[in-house]
């Protein structure tokens, strides 16, 4: 079996199963907003090809229990082995714990202290730290989140926001897995660089179709992946029903959230095409 995934990784052009993890280090750094951010980064052993900002979404960037508590989730674990292993560095900023918050999925929309608006400082704050790293190229820095974190790339990348136009350093792409796309489309969000959609199919948590239509509406390249629910690119746990969130498409009800192989390694092949090409 571990013969076979290999060989499947590899004929994706993937190299997902590396000999080791990749052991990200702690940076700090102010948001814009004067919040003293953690981040953890990951580099290569050479000189990095491009950078990668990685938001994460409402459940933060930690695994919440077992032997690896305290430690990156599987899903941030895994692409930041596949970032480095591609010659890439990636930072993951986390705007939860500064902040004294675990996780907003449980929480109502119209409840949560932390919003876009911080979400978007964040992630412009992680691109003007980036930018200025003596290892770093200013103009090969792409921004990448999901879910509550693929809102906040929409956030920093909104071409009329104040805070947007105000910043020196702009992405080279920007790609979205399953972000909340009906607040960027009513406010008639028009993106600053090239956006990449990643969608499921079967999103009952944020769902396709609002960012189906954003995406035509801004030029937007959107793929759509079948028989997929949000979190489908998970590494690791099955699909589930969470009846503990109480937002979705049926508020109260829960939504579903897991993996979807097939769906995860389509996804990422092209995420590494997207960056080839953003980077050469």
């Amino acid at each position: 079996m571990r013969r076979l995934r290999a060989v499947l990784a590899v004929s994706l052009g993937l190299h997902l199963l590396p000999a080791r993890a990749v052991a990200p280090e702690a940076v700090s750094f102010q948001s814009l907003d004067g919040t003293v951010l953690t981040a953890w980064v990951a580099r290569p052993a050479t000189p990095p090809k491009g950078t990668v900002v990685a938001m994460h979404g409402c459940g933060g960037l930690y695994l919440a229990r077992g032997k690896r508590q305290g430690q990156l989730n599987a899903r941030h674990q895994a692409m930041a082995d596949l970032l480095v292993e591609q010659g890439y560095a990636v930072v993951f900023p986390d705007s939860l714990r500064p902040r004294g918050v675990q996780q907003l999925c449980t929480q109502k929309i119209g409840e949560r202290t932390i919003t876009q608006t911080e979400r978007r400082r964040d992630a412009l704050a992680a691109l003007n730290w980036v930018a200025k790293q003596p290892w770093a190229h200013a103009n090969k820095i792409a921004l990448l989140g999901w879910s509550h974190g693929g809102s906040a790339v929409l956030a920093a990348t909104e071409s009329a926001h104040r805070e947007v136009v105000a910043q020196g350093v702009k992405p080279a792409v920007a790609v979205a897995f399953y972000p909340g796309c009906s607040a960027a489309a009513r406010a008639n969000y028009q993106p600053n660089t090239k956006l990449i959609l990643m969608l499921g199919e079967k999103d009952d948590w944020t769902p396709p179709e609002p960012c189906i239509a954003l995406g035509k509406a801004v030029g937007a390249e959107v793929n759509v992946f079948a028989d997929s629910y949000h979190d489908f690119d998970n590494p690791v746990g099955s699909v589930k029903l969470r009846r503990d969130v109480p937002n979705g498409v049926n508020p109260g009800q829960g939504v579903h959230a897991g993996p979807n192989p097939v769906a995860r390694e389509k996804a990422y092949a092209r995420l590494l095409d997207v960056l080839r090409v953003a980077f050469d």
